[in-house]
Parts: C-alpha cells; structure tokens; sequence
C-alpha cells in the first residue's frame, strides 16, 4: 500500500460509480480523526448505538474522535450483536470494476459487524482501491497477506430475488455506506 497521496483518480471514479451502481452510498472525507468522526455520525444517521470493530489496517488513532461518542459499543455482548442498528468496520481494500470492498474476517469482530447490522459504514483508503478483484491478492502489506485467507467481497447491501421480486436485507445489512480516506 502506498501513501494517500498516490490515490488513483481514475480508480476511484470507476470505484465510486461501481458501488453506486449496486445501492451502496459513498462519501469521502479526509484522513483526520474529526473529518471521520463527523463523517461515520452523518452516515448513521442519528443511531443511538453503533457496533465498531477496531481496525487491523487503518490507524487505530483516526477512531479516537469517534471511539468517544455516547452510544459506540467496541466490544458487544452477543445481545448487542443482533440489536444494534449501525456496525462501522475497516476495508482493507475496495475493487473499482464491482464497486466491492474487502473485508478481513478477524478476532476485532469485522467480519460479525459488517453482517449483523442493519447498516454498514466500511472505511477504506483512496490508496488501496485496485482495479480488478484479482487484484486484491497482489496487495504488498504483511498485515493484508495474513487475513487474504479469511475475507469477504462486499458488493452493495445484501440482496435477493430467490422467491420474486428484488429485496434487500435479507442476508445481511440493507445499507452500505462507504467512506474512502483521501
């Protein structure tokens, strides 16, 4: 990975325009704890409670603003697992031709909190945008190379149309909103 001022443009208009083509929303915002805090809160819409899975890749310290609030649970009982409308997770990497983020699927509960909830707020960083999903597994990080064994392609809100018409949410969270790090 490399540092945020290498974002490719191009890849993160296709990115931006991918996800938003399967329902998700998308929103940038600096790389500073506040411009995150303010960003993850907007998106949540004014929940009481948000499920946050601390990160292995990004900085710990860009969540300091938001680990303050009133209302964020970082380490839930199962009770609050399946009760609490808002989960903000990490990405480790986004794909620009699907519009998919990447999720580890480690021990911080990333993996639970990016399925359980209503709403999934996934972070990731302009920088780690690739262009194909193949891709993914050429990401030069040792941090990555340790979960590429366990981690999922998120592409939109879940969705069905198994028994008829389009729904979303059945499989998991019916919002996706994605905040890229610029």
């Amino acid at each position: 990975m490399s540092d945020k001022n290498s974002v490719n443009t191009s890849l993160l208009k296709q990115f931006t325009i991918a996800a938003q083509n399967v329902c998700a929303v998308i929103e940038r915002t600096p790389a500073r704890p506040d411009s995150l805090n303010d960003a993850i809160l907007k998106a949540a819409g004014g929940a009481k409670k948000i499920l946050f899975a601390e990160p292995e890749f990004l900085p710990k310290e860009l969540f300091e603003t938001f680990r303050k609030n009133p209302g964020v649970i970082c380490y839930p009982i199962d009770e609050q697992i399946s009760d609490v409308p808002v989960g903000v997770t990490e990405a480790f990497a986004g794909v620009a031709r699907t519009g998919s983020i990447c999720v580890a699927i480690t021990p911080m509960l990333s993996g639970t909190v990016s399925l359980f909830t209503r709403m999934h707020i996934a972070i990731v960083r302009g920088d780690t945008i690739v262009p194909h999903p193949r891709d993914v597994f050429f990401i030069e990080h040792p941090l990555v190379k340790k979960w590429l064994k366990n981690f999922v392609f998120i592409t939109g809100p879940s969705a069905t149309a198994d028994m008829g018409p389009l729904v979303r949410g059945v499989h998991g969270p019916g919002a996706l909103h994605i905040i890229i790090l610029i």
